[in-house]
């Protein structure tokens, strides 16, 4: 059974983490000149979700997409255009990151508060956040100050965002590229706990993995053809699709990962102990969850003057 955790220590936990973090970022930074920003982006999260659970989880996977890919700059946000390529249609986003008009509904709010002045990188952080809190997962302090990238590397999202197929070394590798620790990337896996993924992506893992149990398999095949059906989703976690819990990481002790990545964090290799303590240790998930969220949302953030404010998160100013 899951331990009882409550979010008000973790967050007390993880505001002093975020306010140490880095110097150039501050969960205050919005203080004076947009003091209602986070209510507004809570309240817009909220109506988002109750309309979609869902949503909680796509946003948090915008989020982790934008990130991995040159920092957090809200650069996954960009349209194409005839003379920009983005990252939207890069392999790991092309027809399955979702939510962008979220953003939108969010931006526009808040640039009826406070005109130019809140970055779509820092709502995005922002909506990650909140997403989690409202599918019963932890909070953390936000550091805030990110400004928005005006570029953005279509190619730097197809090499640096972790495959689904990846191995345990190659998970390990693509989080250390970033900053980020054995411990952080398995406690960030802890993520599919909530949402779906497509057939494409998890095919090869129940029609050709050994690692996996038959009856998981099984079901999982009725929805997932071997050919066809690509876009059929399928939930992350079996058990708890819209809850954000630990129940990911018994499924992982059951061998029902999902995705191939999510089942090597316990096959065998040396995220197996940490694994198997999450799925009996809700608590010290949630702990270890928000301090790594912190932690990425700390990744290349563009500050001071650089980069821009956009005023429309689809296009550079």
């Amino acid at each position: 059974m899951a331990s009882f955790t409550n979010p008000f220590v973790v967050f007390a936990i993880v505001s002093i983490l975020a306010c140490s973090i880095n110097a150039q970022l501050s969960a205050n930074f919005y203080v004076s000149t947009c003091p209602n920003v986070q209510n507004i982006v809570r309240v817009a999260m909220r109506q988002a979700v109750t309309r979609e659970p869902r949503m909680g989880a796509s946003i948090l996977r915008l989020f982790f997409h934008d990130c991995f890919v040159n920092g957090c700059d809200g650069s996954i946000l960009l349209d194409d255009t005839a003379t920009f390529t983005g990252e939207k249609n890069a392999l790991p986003n092309q027809n399955s990151a979702r939510g962008f008009e979220v953003i939108d509904t969010i931006k526009t709010r808040v640039e009826a508060a406070c005109n130019a002045t809140v970055s779509c990188a820092d709502i995005l952080a922002l909506a990650a956040r909140d997403g989690v809190v409202l599918l019963g997962g932890p909070s953390w302090t936000v550091p805030l100050g990110r400004r928005d990238a005006r570029t953005a590397s279509q190619s730097a999202a197809n090499t640096d965002i972790p495959s689904p197929l990846a191995s345990l070394s190659a998970l390990i590798s693509s989080f250390a590229a970033k900053g980020l620790n054995a411990r952080d990337m398995t406690a960030l896996s802890g993520s599919h706990t909530i949402g779906q993924a497509q057939c494409f992506t998890f095919r090869s893992r129940i029609y050709n993995d050994t690692n996996i149990d038959s009856n998981f398999a099984a079901t999982r095949r009725t929805t997932c053809p071997v050919s066809g059906g690509n876009s059929n989703l399928a939930p992350l976690d079996i058990q708890t699709v819209n809850r954000f819990d630990n129940d990911y990481y018994q499924n992982l002790m059951n061998r029902r990962g999902l995705l191939h990545s999510d089942q090597e964090l316990f096959n065998g290799g040396s995220q197996d102990a940490l694994a198997r303590t999450y799925s009996a240790n809700n608590a010290l998930f949630f702990r270890d969850f928000a301090a790594a969220m912190v932690k990425m949302s700390n990744i290349g953030p563009i500050t001071g003057t650089n980069g821009e404010i956009r005023r429309n998160c689809r296009v550079v100013n």
